[in-house]
């Protein structure tokens, strides 16, 4: 092997290297980002330690749902801790959101049925006793976020709704570890009206 050959050789390992950081940088930035849990307030549905994908890209054109599980970065207001959060949306724009004494979450006056919530015993624990307010209306441009444990959750209740401008992307899939993964469901509401 000659200098010449050596040195085209060393190019192309190179240009390999730049190329695959480049495509794995778009990746990231724009399609999917890996996102480790680290709070307990998505328990059962994700457990901390566990890896989901965020899917970054179609929040670009279609919006979010209810139900859906978005990673986001928390209020400034409220942290100065910059670890992305990981909630359920509960409420969206134009919807009127309110916790009742029992625990149970109301949208537009019907209660929510959901089942993915986590329960001691089988039983949802009233959730109302620390909170200042109880009530929210959620406008364009903001989402109402709750996580699955509520217990253990801050939340929109904490901190009120958050900009859509601060999620990050949607939840789609937990896959790690391997024993654990699968598709995250996105719940069907079929007690509230079809949303416009």
């Amino acid at each position: 092997m000659d200098k010449r050959s050596g040195l085209g050789c060393l190019f192309e390992v190179v240009e390999t290297l730049v190329l695959t950081l480049v495509i794995f940088f778009v990746i990231q930035t724009f399609v999917a980002q890996p996102y480790q849990v680290q709070q307990n307030s998505m328990e059962r549905t994700l457990e901390p330690g566990q890896y989901v994908l965020v899917d970054k890209l179609t929040p670009r054109w279609d919006t979010y749902g209810r139900g859906d599980v978005v990673v986001f970065n928390p209020p400034a207001t409220w942290t100065d801790d910059p670890t992305p959060f990981i909630k359920r949306v509960i409420g969206l724009p134009g919807d009127t959101v309110e916790v009742k004494d029992d625990g149970l979450v109301y949208i537009n006056d019907v209660a929510l049925d959901e089942p993915y919530t986590f329960a001691n015993d089988g039983i949802n624990e009233p959730t109302t006793a620390s909170l200042d307010q109880r009530r929210w209306v959620v406008t364009d441009g903001e989402l109402f976020v709750m996580g699955d444990h509520r217990l253990k959750s801050a939340d929109s209740r904490v901190f009120g709704p958050i900009k859509t401008t601060d999620v990050i992307g949607r939840a789609f899939l937990r896959y790690w570890p391997i024993s654990t993964i699968a598709i995250i469901q996105t719940p069907s509401y079929p007690e509230l009206p079809a949303a416009p």
